[in-house]
């Protein structure tokens, strides 16, 4: 059911993948692209070239921007680029727009992972309100929050405190609850060396009070470095929630063989995800490194040895979720050193081949990971008494 599609445009040079997910004739499709350019060039000629490609790549997938759910934009240096970005139609407003600090590896200074929805009977149900982007198929409402930050305190705890709250009010003005809602979070942590611990004190205690706990369920998730355009932030927060949805809907992802509960070392998220549909069911995996069913990270030093039980890990949690890594609709790689880049890429490619995937350097959560990644898989599933995708 996924259709993995890779090329390099003669005309272009910039690697794109494609994935396309389609259960069964007539149901919606999904479609993940990720396009990185691969020669050296201004950041004006990169973009250009990207929205060209995109959009030579949407034509091919019989669809155009119009079915725009997501578009991540990965960059070299936030600070000065921001202007340039955020006046690029690649970041125009039909969509979630996430704009995130993590240099793509290679002589690109800016990538891109695009999530689309290819619907037949018509176009998408889409609105925006504030930082947040809606796509209502009745009956679920799918709700996007892109790009919070909070400037107005000086630490990391204080800010996390402070977005978390910001969060959690826009839930709010949708009728909507962080424990019976929420599907995943990414946080982007300035030197998430030293800032991390206060995220996840922030988290924590935040998570404590609206019924996310050890005895209840967390939410799938990313911690990883990364920056916002502005400087001052040291934490900056993309979302995704769900309304409509019923509780046999979701199911939390532990392969207790292999990795360890996350509160075993004082953090608070899921391992994956499985959301559950009539046709077909999301596996939503947070980002994932070499660590055991003790907490501990495997083969310090040793970034291909992390790899392979990284991916090992991500495997046995789609297992548990009935899917498999062939179901993949994207990879998202975060290298702590980009010199390792080459080995982690033959690797990933010789094992997944074409699946659309994008390397970043963005150090993990603990200094001794030195390979992470993330990504949703897309499986076929059978239940016709469950709301329909």
């Amino acid at each position: 059911m996924m259709q993995y599609q890779l090329g390099e445009p003669s005309s272009m040079p910039v690697e794109i993948g494609v994935s396309l997910f389609q259960p069964h004739p007539g149901a919606a499709t999904e479609v993940n692209l990720t396009l990185a350019v691969t020669e050296a060039a201004t950041l004006e000629e990169q973009l250009a070239i990207l929205a060209r490609a995109y959009d030579d790549s949407l034509a091919e997938a019989g669809t155009d921007r119009s079915s725009a759910v997501l578009r991540r934009l990965f960059c070299s240096d936030p600070a000065n680029q921001a202007e340039a970005l955020r006046a690029s139609d690649l970041a125009g407003g039909e969509c979630a727009i996430s704009l995130i600090g993590q240099a793509p590896v290679g002589p690109g200074k800016v990538a891109l992972w695009a999530y689309h929805l290819i619907d037949p009977a018509g176009p998408l149900d889409t609105s925006r309100a504030g930082s947040t982007f809606m796509l209502r198929r009745e009956p679920l409402a799918h709700y996007w929050t892109t790009g919070l930050t909070d400037i107005n305190a000086s630490d990391a705890y204080a800010q996390s405190q402070r977005l978390l709250r910001t969060y959690i009010g826009e839930l709010q003005s949708h009728g909507l609850a962080l424990a019976d809602h929420l599907m995943r979070t990414w946080f982007f942590v300035r030197d998430v060396d030293v800032n991390y611990p206060g995220l996840v004190k922030a988290r924590r205690e935040l998570f404590d009070t609206h019924g996310l706990t050890v005895n209840t369920h967390y939410t799938a998730s990313s911690g990883i470095g990364g920056e916002a355009p502005d400087t001052r932030a040291l934490v900056l927060l993309d979302a995704w929630a769900i309304s409509g949805l019923q509780p046999d809907q979701v199911r939390y992802l532990k392969a207790l063989d292999h990795l360890s509960p996350t509160n075993v070392y004082g953090v608070t998220f899921e391992r994956g995800t499985a959301i559950r549909y009539r046709d077909r069911s999301h596996l939503v995996i947070s980002g994932t490194a070499s660590i055991d069913a003790q907490g501990q990270i495997l083969h310090r030093g040793d970034v291909d040895s992390q790899l392979a039980r990284t991916l090992e890990n991500v495997e046995v949690l789609l297992a548990e979720g009935g899917g498999s890594a062939t179901d993949m609709s994207h990879w998202i790689v975060y290298l702590r050193d980009d010199s390792d880049e080459p080995r982690v890429r033959a690797h990933m490619r010789q094992r997944y081949g074409n699946a659309p995937m994008v390397f970043v350097r963005a150090p993990v959560c603990r200094p001794g990971w030195l390979v992470e990644v993330e990504g949703i898989a897309a499986v076929p599933w059978d239940a016709p008494e469950l709301p329909a995708f």
